[in-house]
């Protein structure tokens, strides 16, 4: 079974004071989450405002990243789109520069069908060698990839695992059940990390990562020895982490709560505005 590892934190971008990206905090930010306990990391995804990134960009982000963590986590490359031929590219470029795996984002705003969905990540799986993550997350993208699609998909050799964000315990009980063993199931919202362990769901790629991550750790290994009640204790204790990180649109506020506590990462490039007065007094009472 290939393994990304149980907690993988989707990475913010680092941004200068003129909303350039500042590869010098990259790097302090990929020694930040080893330290806080990531088996990997996603680059260039959501959480990594990849809307506001050029192509360009993207790429030397995959070099920096790859140069810097020299091995010490599993890189994966947010190469998903709503083109199928731009992700078909990109991932053929984070091939080349070494990254562990891709993650395809369901397409957004051009609302294809099931088979479209089927289609457009069989293309880009096919062109490339490398683990594909998929991730479905029907609150950005306005579209759901239902489990029967997933199920299909899964039989593709090198589509190995899916960040499920959809919050529909069913569905995802319904991929667990009818994919093979080797098949892995990622909570995408940490809120529901501990349930979907529960149903055999593997792991989460988190946004608390950022923060909370040698907490999250604790949190699936209690689960994974066998203790439930301690596993319970802790998600509880976090869960109102999980909830600030989404008082605002994500990444607004996991990268104040970092430029407070952790490490400057700067802004968040328009269209998405900083945290306002009200929301930071909020941030730094949760933290």
């Amino acid at each position: 079974m290939l393994v990304f590892g149980r907690l993988i934190t989707a990475m913010v971008t680092p941004f200068t004071e003129q909303l350039e990206v500042d590869y010098e905090k990259v790097m302090s930010l990929v020694d930040h989450l080893i330290q806080q306990g990531n088996d990997g990391i996603v680059v260039a995804g959501t959480t990594g405002e990849s809307p506001t990134l050029t192509k360009q960009e993207k790429i030397k982000l995959f070099e920096t990243v790859v140069s810097h963590a020299n091995g010490r986590l599993k890189i994966i490359a947010g190469t998903g789109s709503n083109n199928t031929k731009d992700s078909i590219e990109l991932s053929q470029a984070a091939e080349k520069i070494g990254v562990d795996g891709v993650m395809l984002v369901v397409p957004y705003y051009n609302k294809p069908s099931q088979e479209g969905l089927y289609l457009h990540f069989k293309a880009i799986a096919e062109s490339v060698k490398l683990p594909v993550m998929l991730y479905n997350v029907p609150g950005r993208t306005s579209m759901n990839m239902v489990a029967d699609t997933v199920i299909e998909l899964s039989k593709i050799k090198n589509i190995c695992c899916i960040k499920e964000a959809s919050g529909d315990l069913g569905q995802i009980n319904k991929i667990i059940i009818n994919t093979d063993s080797n098949f892995i199931v990622y909570s995408g919202d940490d809120s529901n990390t501990l349930p979907i362990l529960a149903i055999g769901g593997y792991g989460v790629v988190s946004v608390a990562g950022h923060i909370v991550g040698k907490e999250i750790k604790a949190m699936i290994n209690s689960f994974v020895s066998g203790k439930t009640n301690e596993a319970l204790e802790i998600h509880q204790k976090l869960s109102p982490i999980f909830d600030g990180m989404f008082i605002a649109s994500n990444p607004v506020p996991v990268k104040t709560s970092l430029n407070l506590k952790f490490l400057n990462v700067g802004n968040v490039r328009p269209p998405l505005v900083k945290a306002n007065e009200q929301q930071i007094k909020f941030l730094e009472k949760l933290l």
